[in-house]
């Protein structure tokens, strides 16, 4: 069971529309780091800050495949954080429309 710190900790992540959106893309697919920026339009140090808050938090996972990093939901050992996933909107339509980015 956790601690009402841990959930505090947890939600708070959830509080900011592009951590919150960046979990909405990993609820489809694990993601690498330039997958993401080019669907937020956004920076790549942006989103390598988010998903290192993401992982601090221990609400995703990252794995190396050579020299890309591939992130997912890590919240399985999280139930209270189920219904806030399952509620967020779907980005497939994003994903789909998302041309391949070219990791550098």
């Amino acid at each position: 069971m956790p601690s009402i710190e841990e959930m505090s900790d947890a939600l708070k992540l959830l509080s900011d529309k592009s951590r919150l959106t960046i979990l909405a893309l990993l609820k489809h697919k694990e993601m690498c780091v330039c997958d993401i920026v080019g669907i937020l339009a956004t920076t790549q140090p942006n989103v390598s800050q988010h998903l290192r808050k993401l992982k601090s938090g221990g609400l995703v996972r990252e794995t190396r495949r050579s020299q890309w990093i591939y992130y997912s939901l890590d919240v399985e050992d999280k139930p209270y954080l189920k219904p806030v996933i399952d509620q967020l909107p779907s980005m497939k339509k994003q994903i789909d429309a998302a041309k391949p980015q070219a990791c550098t």
